[in-house]
């Protein structure tokens, strides 16, 4: 299967470098020089890594037959497209590739469906599964090992343990705030979302 892992941004310098914007966790491995991409639009491919280094926590790439500054420019905001094998996985145990993670369903511990992960958010602090729910609204799930307890690829699903409020729709929560409101109980009050912090 296919995969974008790069977008190119502008030229950099006169010699042909381009910066890349990094669309996957291994770019040791998916833009290493040597590396054949093919591209969107395919015109301007396929493409050759020839060199790569990180320049003030960028990564910029040159291409073969790119020598200079027009020839990079005129690469911009081409898409770089892997040939990954659908059941290759990365090397950690715990870690999986956004296309195994994509349509997954989502359920509870105890079975109760929650949704479809539609999308995988990298954030710099952790990432989030999208989930789409069945009346169409979208939930945002910390992947985090206290939260998503398993990912099953045979199944296709993933079952999460959420902490209060993570997942309520506002209506039960407001409900439940005015039952406590109406009995004069305000021990609910508390931080009971203490679970969700990765």
């Amino acid at each position: 299967m296919q995969l974008v892992v790069a977008r190119i941004g502008r030229a950099h310098g006169i010699k042909g470098e381009v910066t890349v914007e990094v669309r996957t966790d291994e770019p040791e491995l998916r833009l290493a020089p040597g590396a054949v991409l093919a591209t969107d639009p395919a015109s301007t491919g396929p493409l050759t890594i020839e060199t790569g280094r990180v320049h003030s926590g960028r990564l910029l790439l040159r291409f073969e037959g790119v020598r200079d500054r027009t020839a990079a420019e005129a690469l911009r905001n081409t898409l770089l497209i892997a040939d990954v094998d659908p059941e290759e996985r990365p090397d950690e145990d715990d870690e999986y590739y956004d296309h195994q993670l994509i349509d997954l369903d989502v359920v509870l511990t105890d079975g109760t469906e929650v949704g479809r992960i539609t999308e995988i958010s990298h954030l710099p602090s952790q990432d989030l599964f999208i989930v789409e729910r069945p009346d169409g609204t979208e939930v945002m799930i910390p992947f985090v090992g206290e939260i998503v307890t398993e990912i099953d690829l045979e199944e296709q699903r993933a079952v999460i343990d959420p902490p209060p409020g993570l997942i309520d729709d506002r209506a039960e929560i407001a409900s439940a705030r005015d039952e406590a409101d109406a009995t004069g109980d305000d021990e609910t009050d508390g931080d009971d979302t203490d679970g969700a912090r990765g």
